[in-house]
């Protein structure tokens, strides 16, 4: 969603790329060159002016001008009023001290409410929480079909005693709904209300009468990342018609210019709690601002992927895995290979995984082009082989490889290929886990480039005198030498030249001494 805004960003950053000091004629370009690619994604007006205005007013400060590295300070700056204007802080749920703790969903229809609804619930449910689903959108046709087909996704129950499409009180639902959750110990009632196509008073009035009736503890404004500057108008509305505590947003795998979530947060003054970025239920998290700046700026989300690693993959599977790359539990082979790509792809598709690591938004293009289904492929390939070939891969010849082919479908090049990649992988993942850096990388760690000790070539040894092979002519060679020794003149130990006569008597009178220095000569 945010690309053409972090690439317009990164563009601009690039320019300031090696000068020691910005002159006013910099900070203006640039913060010239941030107003517009804010205003390109949608941002609203307010927003901007704010933004840039803070920007420039840092930017014209001590923090640059003294800054070893001025282009760094500033997009550090850029990253702090990035976080500014998303909220600051991550915002959690508050929860109710006594009875059950009621969250309440208002907005307008087609924002995902309903989708919004089960995720909640499903990460409540991960949260050790007992959620209760209630279906208080009675307007919408099948609204409480679709609730209760979601909420059997998530394995959540659902309070729905009227039908809807029209039929029923949605403010007695809701209020019967709270001494439901009382009587059969749900700790969290989740409350999904109508929405319509735009704001209207009749709309209004029912969110109002159920928030009087259940009195939610959080009241949540379901946001479509993909509105534009349309949402902050909404916003405003429902603001002052029902009133909410934080924002939620959807949608935000879109392709859309994402000005909405930049500016909702500003705009209110409510935080945004949470995010949605996928059509899965489990693609819903805690929104933090500082990751989402980060993001932005081109610079990933570790944090994040390593919380979702560390939910999906199997600790016991990852520790076997790296034993054996450490050399401690054997050989690692194809099968732990085709493991990890598995447990990897539990994380969801390769470049959204790819895109929150840092410095991979220059390769957008190529991750978007990335064909998902080549992991299917070698899945097949290996899937295809023997479990001795799959331990041992070395024994993998050309007939075999032929074999595998046939059975995978594939080409026999593609096995060549997967088996060629496996071992540089497995070298490499090797070096890692041992403490050695990337090999064959410049400036690694436990590479020549890094700086380090180099493994110079030895020297070889000092070739010896040519010795003629004939008998009778080394002999001859060797007398000429010994006559040539002896008939130099002796080396002076004093290191004058060879054959050179002193008069050390001259020399001792010449020598300028000190006044009493003789004394210590008798």
């Amino acid at each position: 969603m945010f690309a053409t805004l972090s690439d317009r960003l990164a563009d601009t950053f690039k320019t300031l790329r090696g000068k020691g000091k910005l002159s006013e004629a910099d900070i203006d370009a640039t913060t010239r060159e941030i107003r517009i690619a804010l205003l390109e994604a949608d941002v609203a007006l307010p927003v901007v002016k704010e933004f840039v205005a803070a920007v420039r007013e840092r930017a014209r400060g001590e923090e640059v001008s003294q800054a070893l590295n001025p282009a760094q300070q500033i997009v550090k700056i850029v990253d702090e009023e990035l976080i500014r204007i998303l909220g600051g802080e991550t915002r959690r749920l508050r929860y109710a001290k006594t009875g059950p703790t009621v969250v309440m969903l208002a907005g307008l229809q087609g924002t995902g409410k309903t989708t919004l609804a089960a995720k909640l619930a499903l990460w409540l449910k991960e949260q050790g929480k007992t959620p209760l689903l209630v279906a208080a959108d009675l307007q919408r046709p099948n609204a409480v079909n679709q609730l209760q087909v979601n909420a059997e996704r998530v394995g959540v129950p659902v309070f729905a005693p009227e039908p809807g499409n029209g039929v029923g009180d949605p403010v007695q639902v809701a209020r019967d709904s709270v001494a439901h959750a009382r009587h059969t110990l749900h700790d969290v009632v989740i409350v999904d209300t109508a929405g319509r196509l735009g704001v209207d008073a009749e709309m209004m009035q029912q969110a109002a009468d159920i928030r009087d009736a259940v009195h939610p503890d959080e009241v949540l404004y379901v946001v479509d990342a993909m509105v534009g500057q349309d949402a902050v108008t909404t916003a405003l509305a429902f603001l002052d018609g029902v009133g909410y505590d934080g924002v939620v947003l959807t949608k935000l795998d879109g392709d859309a210019r994402g000005g909405a979530a930049l500016s909702v947060a500003s705009v209110t003054g409510k935080p945004v709690m949470f995010a949605s970025a996928g059509e899965k239920m489990t693609d819903f998290d805690v929104f933090h601002p500082d990751r989402m700046a980060s993001r932005i700026l081109g610079m990933g989300d570790m944090l994040t992927l390593i919380e979702q690693a560390e939910k999906t993959f199997d600790q016991e599977q990852a520790l076997k895995a790296a034993e054996k790359l450490t050399g401690k539990g054997g050989d690692f082979t194809l099968d732990d290979f085709l493991q990890q790509m598995q447990q990897v792809r539990k994380l969801g598709s390769m470049s959204k995984i790819m895109g929150m690591l840092p410095g991979m938004g220059q390769f957008r293009s190529q991750l978007e082009n990335f064909d998902e289904r080549e992991i299917d492929r070698i899945q097949a390939i290996i899937q295809s082989m023997t479990p001795a070939e799959r331990a041992n891969p070395k024994i993998i010849d050309g007939s075999r490889r032929a074999r595998i082919a046939r059975g995978s479908g594939r080409q026999v090049s593609d096995v060549n290929q997967l088996v060629d990649r496996f071992f540089e992988a497995r070298k490499m993942m090797q070096s890692f886990a041992r403490g050695g850096g990337m090999p064959g990388l410049p400036g690694m760690p436990g590479t020549a480039a890094a700086g380090g000790r180099r493994n110079k070539p030895k020297a070889k040894p000092a070739k010896g005198r040519r010795v003629s092979g004939n008998p009778a002519k080394a002999a001859a060679e060797a007398k000429a030498r010994q006559e040539r020794a002896a008939a130099a003149p002796a080396a002076n130990p004093f290191g004058t030249p060879a054959g050179e006569q002193i008069d050390y008597e001259q020399a001792a009178a010449a020598l300028d001494l000190p006044k009493d220095f003789s004394k210590f000569l008798k």
